[in-house]
């Protein structure tokens, strides 16, 4: 059994979460009105994972939630309401140590609470499994990256092919649960001249995208933008695929767009890392692209990264010790598709020192000069 214990300051709301995980045969529920409560029961009822509301009296989820990480650190899975500011103080959460999220039910909690019933379940199974990582300040991830820590990589038997020079690529990372803060350990790494585009896909909600690219945009040397309509890719930028819809690349003129199109049914999460993959391997050239395979449970990505790592394309996957969940990561890693499985917080120098003979400038790139049609 899986011990749960769920903190929400609204009894429908324990009474229904506690319905949904007791019927599933496969938790035990533990409910409490607040963050002071929580702490109270932590150390008696020892719960595998802690599903956290935001706002309750007392003691808010944030100050619960860092008290939890700093005394006996557990999985905890946040409940958030999908406004911007629930968007803000969630991210907030997840840079914390905080695992996942789930939507919190909007109007009649009755009625909505169906909404989501999979996901609720999903996410706190898979937080059960998941690694907690006391979250480090970005000063200190990079104080690490300057020390020049070593860490241990597993590299493939593959011949790598030489990068091109003078020539603008495209690095697509995938990533799911866990990925805000892993992603803060490797985007900020990367320096202001960084002379390819980034493209990423994180599973997330269409009203947590964009704050999610400010955030990251405020901690990076690069910029960092929201994809929401058809832009140009440019050497030396982020692009954080818009939620609730999935991100293909298109070749325009001597150049590409990142364009969001409608999320397809054939694919469970989104943004579709598949779908992001796939559509540059068909437009871009192999030797132009690199591919990031983070945390996260499922598969989404894995075979499309394989069939870019046997066509000759360079692929990286996060270690287990290092993954929240290491179900993305592991799905490349068993189809044969990792060039290297290495910690987080050793990919931006990978990137990098594959990269750094790259004599482009984004002056240099000529990439600019093509338009996406809207």
């Amino acid at each position: 059994m899986i011990k749960v214990l769920v903190v929400d300051d609204s009894a429908l709301m324990r009474k229904h979460m506690t319905q949904v995980l007791e019927g599933a045969g496969d938790f035990e529920v533990m409910t409490v009105r607040n963050g002071a409560e929580a702490l109270d029961l932590l150390e008696r009822f020892d719960p595998d994972v802690i599903t956290l509301d935001v706002n309750m009296p007392e003691m808010d989820g944030i100050t619960c939630l860092a008290n939890i990480m700093a005394r006996r650190p557990k999985p905890v899975v946040m409940v958030s309401s999908l406004t911007e500011e629930g968007a803000e103080v969630t991210l907030q959460a997840m840079s914390l140590g905080a695992v996942d999220f789930v939507h919190k039910p909007g109007g009649t909690i009755s009625l909505s609470i169906d909404q989501i019933h999979y996901d609720l379940l999903t996410k706190v199974r898979a937080a059960a499994k998941a690694r907690v990582r006391r979250s480090i300040g970005l000063r200190q991830r990079l104080e690490t990256h300057q020390r020049g820590r070593s860490a241990t990589s597993t590299p493939s038997h593959k011949t790598l092919a030489p990068l091109p020079r003078g020539k603008m690529g495209i690095v697509l990372i995938g990533v799911s649960t866990g990925g805000p803060s892993t992603l803060e350990e490797i985007l900020p790494v990367l320096p202001a001249d960084f002379p390819w585009a980034v493209l990423v896909a994180q599973h997330m909600p269409g009203s947590f995208t964009g704050v999610f690219a400010r955030r990251l945009n405020d901690l990076c040397q690069i910029p960092v933008v929201e994809a929401f309509r058809q832009t140009p890719i440019e050497p030396g930028t982020v692009y954080i695929a818009k939620g609730d819809a999935d991100l293909v690349v298109l070749r325009r003129g001597t150049g590409f767009c990142a364009a969001p199109v409608p999320s397809s049914k054939d694919f469970l999460w989104h943004p579709s890392v598949h779908r992001m993959v796939a559509s540059a391997v068909d437009v871009v050239p192999i030797d132009r692209m690199i591919a990031v395979q983070l945390t996260g449970m499922g598969d989404d990505g894995a075979e499309a990264m394989a069939e870019l790592h046997r066509r000759g394309g360079r692929t990286i996957a996060q270690d287990a010790a290092s993954s929240i969940v290491f179900g993305m990561p592991n799905e490349l890693i068993k189809r044969g598709g990792a060039d290297l499985v290495m910690p987080a917080d050793r990919i931006g120098d990978q990137l990098i020192q594959w990269l750094s003979a790259e004599p482009q400038s984004r002056k240099e790139a000529g990439h600019g000069a093509h338009k996406c049609r809207e």
